[in-house]
Order: C-alpha cells, then sequence, then structure tokens
C-alpha cells in the first residue's frame, strides 16, 4: 500500500526546509526525484545528500510563476525518465510588505505589489504545475498530484493576510482539480493536499521568534494553543506523504490533511 519504488516524483520549492524533507523521504521511497527551484544551485547539497544516500536525483531550475520554464523543466523530466508519477507543489511562502504588523504596516498600508507577489506564488505557482505536469498525467492516463496547503487556510490568521488568502484558495483549488481530473480525465488521477501546522521556516521565523531565539508573544500563543505544545518537526509531515503518495490512498482524493498537533480542532477553552 505504501510502496513509491520507481515513482518519478517532481517537487516544486525543493529548497525549503519542509519541502526538502519530502524530497529526501521520496528517494529514501525508491522515487527517482526531480528537484525544481528558481535557481538550481541552491539544490546542489540537497541532491548530492539525496546521491549519497542512495537516492536518485537531478536538480531542475524551475520557476513556477513561469509557463514557459515550468514547460522546460517538464521536458528535462520526461527526457530523462519518461513519465511524471507524482508532483508535489511545495514552492511557496511569504513577503514580510504583505504582512499587516502594529508600527509596520496596517491593512491600508500594505502594498499591492508585495500582495500580488505572495499570491502569484503560492495560487498561480500550484495553479501553472498543475497544468503543466497534470497534462503528461492526462497522457499517461495516471498520475498524483499532492498540494502543500497550511493552517491558515482553515483559520485567517491574523497578521498574514496575502498569505492566508492564498492558501485558502489553494485548498479551493485543490477540492475544484480532484473533481475535474476524476470526472473529466481519469479517475485514478488523484489530487490532495497537506496542511502543515507551524513549523519553524524562514518564512515564518520572524514572526515567531525574537533574535535571540526567545518566542514572540505570537509564537508562544501559537504554542498555547497546539494541544501537543511544541512546533512540528520535518518528519512529521513524511508519514502523510507517503501515504497520499501511495495505492493505499487510492480512493482518497480532494481533501486537505492537516498535520497540526492538534491545533485546528482546539477552541481555546
Amino acid at each position: 500500500m505504501f510502496n513509491l519504488k520507481d515513482q518519478v516524483a517532481v517537487v516544486t520549492g525543493a529548497n525549503g526546509v519542509l519541502i526538502s524533507a519530502m524530497a529526501k523521504e521520496l528517494a529514501a521511497q525508491g522515487c527517482k526525484v526531480a528537484l525544481l527551484s528558481r535557481n538550481a544551485d541552491k539544490l546542489k547539497d540537497l541532491t548530492a545528500s539525496i546521491e549519497a544516500a542512495g537516492g536518485t536525483a537531478i536538480a531542475i531550475a524551475g520557476d513556477v510563476t513561469s509557463e514557459e520554464s515550468l514547460e522546460a523543466a517538464a521536458k528535462t523530466v520526461m527526457d530523462t525518465w519518461g513519465r511524471v508519477d507524482l508532483l508535489v507543489n511545495g514552492a511557496g511562502g511569504n513577503h514580510s510588505d504583505a504582512t499587516a504588523m502594529p508600527g509596520k504596516n496596517t491593512f491600508f498600508d500594505l502594498a499591492p505589489e508585495a500582495f500580488k507577489f505572495v499570491t502569484e506564488l503560492n495560487l498561480i505557482g500550484t495553479v501553472l504545475p498543475c497544468q503543466i505536469f497534470g497534462k503528461i498525467m492526462k497522457e499517461q492516463q495516471s498520475g498524483n498530484i499532492i498540494n502543500i496547503s497550511s493552517m491558515t487556510a482553515f483559520k485567517p490568521l491574523t497578521r498574514v493576510v496575502g498569505y492566508a488568502a492564498a492558501k485558502a484558495a489553494v485548498n479551493n483549488f485543490t477540492e475544484w482539480l480532484s473533481v475535474y481530473m476524476a470526472q473529466e480525465v481519469n479517475p485514478a488521477i488523484r489530487v490532495n493536499a497537506i496542511a502543515p501546522g507551524f513549523f519553524l521556516t524562514e518564512q515564518n521565523r520572524f514572526l515567531l521568534t525574537n533574535e535571540d531565539g526567545s518566542l514572540t508573544a505570537r509564537g508562544q500563543t501559537i504554542i498555547d494553543h497546539t494541544p501537543q505544545g511544541r512546533y512540528g518537526e520535518p518528519e512529521d509531515l513524511l508519514s502523510t506523504l507517503v501515504w497520499l503518495a501511495g495505492d493505499g490512498a487510492k480512493f482518497i482524493t480532494g481533501i486537505v490533511v492537516p498535520v497540526d498537533g492538534g491545533f485546528q480542532a482546539f477552541s481555546g477553552v
């Protein structure tokens, strides 16, 4: 049910902390992994790490907001391995100028350019890879797509207005595309998403920790509202990834799985 050996997996945003852990796990499970990032040079260490552990990976320059760039990346994958079995849409992130911060940016001061940047990176950066690599899956009549969402897609969190809106749209798109693929292409092509709870990453560290490493008031509030009382570790995401990628989940499509230590379930009371 969980055998991924010899699958070809495309992973966007592969240089991120959480997504690089996912890429390593897919390789450890026997996948051939195409690592995508705007700057392929940033993937050298990850590629070397996967290969040193006995896995197979290639690094490809791929901008998830550019159709032309993704078409070129897809050609490289097809020329190398001839198919795409799994797409993990891990590219995403936030921008401080699209974040409402006391004493810096109110909602009324947010730069439209920053809001547009966050929306394009998270939403368009999910839709375009689904189009480009989804066409390959349509031709194959098989495939699997896993999008990366966020807790803020379920509960709009204060401050991160642009990121929250974009990730909520990713949830909606995941559900929409799952139905489209099942009805219009092939019921075997599944589309799901994983919504990480709170993990310390480069995107949110400035909101959750002080310069000395201690928690900000916001960071402590998150811990107080996470029943398991801690931030997630990248490894906490891996079993969900393997489950959704394998045949054990072949009757599961159109869902968003929270991996959040109970944050979504807790009312605060």
